[in-house]
């Protein structure tokens, strides 16, 4: 089986993303990248994350062209693709429906500097414009607004979030549903006071070093 083990860490992280509350149904989608072999190995489409089987998992190609498996692939495989033409960096994907984040992007938002967590993303979380789900409108506007970030916004959709690997990519979307919970709940109080730019440079500059794994933990500066 091509990509043998990928395929079987997205459907470990596609039952992690519906038990931590990210995605409900069939909602949301993950994809791994093995730029080596030029192949992309992505969730499929609407078939539910407690039934999944790594065989159940597409490996297209670079172009989205299927290799091996009989699914049909996840009906946002083109912003997947789109990302991974963008930044050579990004070898994992995971997109949301996570409630908090999905309420700022129906806001038309950005997630600013709210909590120092942003940084998992970078200084804050940009917004890309709306565009019908699955369309290359859509996969274009996510590849012109993730910059160097590790996650945009969706309007009126949900979230994307970008890593070295599926782990890495999975704890940014879950640490900005964080934020973007702290940044609602703070907006219906008051107006919440943004971290300073500067200190976001700090904080970004510790996050290169933190953990187990020094700079592999986290990349990307976010502007």
């Amino acid at each position: 089986m091509l990509l043998e083990k990928e395929r079987s860490e997205i459907v470990r992280f596609g039952r992690k993303m519906l038990a931590a509350r990210l995605t409900s149904g069939t909602g949301g989608n993950l994809s791994i990248c093995d730029r080596d072999k030029g192949l992309v190995a992505i969730s499929p489409s609407g078939i539910e994350y407690e039934d999944m089987l790594p065989a159940d998992v597409v490996v297209v190609d670079s172009a989205g062209m299927a290799v091996e498996g009989t699914r049909k692939p996840s009906s946002e495989l083109g912003f997947h693709l789109s990302l991974y033409r963008q930044r050579p960096d990004i070898q994992a994907v995971v997109h949301t429906h996570s409630v908090y984040a999905t309420t700022i992007a129906c806001l038309h938002w950005e997630i600013p500097a709210v909590h120092y967590l942003v940084a998992f993303s970078g200084r804050k979380v940009p917004l890309a414009p709306y565009a019908t789900f699955g369309s290359e409108e859509l996969a274009a506007h996510v590849a012109a607004t993730i910059g160097d970030y590790n996650a945009v916004l969706l309007a009126n959709h949900g979230l994307v979030t970008v890593g070295p690997n599926l782990a890495t990519a999975f704890a940014v979307a879950e640490e900005i549903e964080l934020v973007a919970q702290i940044y609602y709940q703070s907006k219906c109080i008051g107006e919440p006071v943004i971290v300073p730019d500067e200190e976001m440079s700090t904080v970004i500059g510790k996050f290169a070093t933190y953990g187990q794994k020094g700079v592999e933990t986290l990349t990307g500066s976010g502007g």
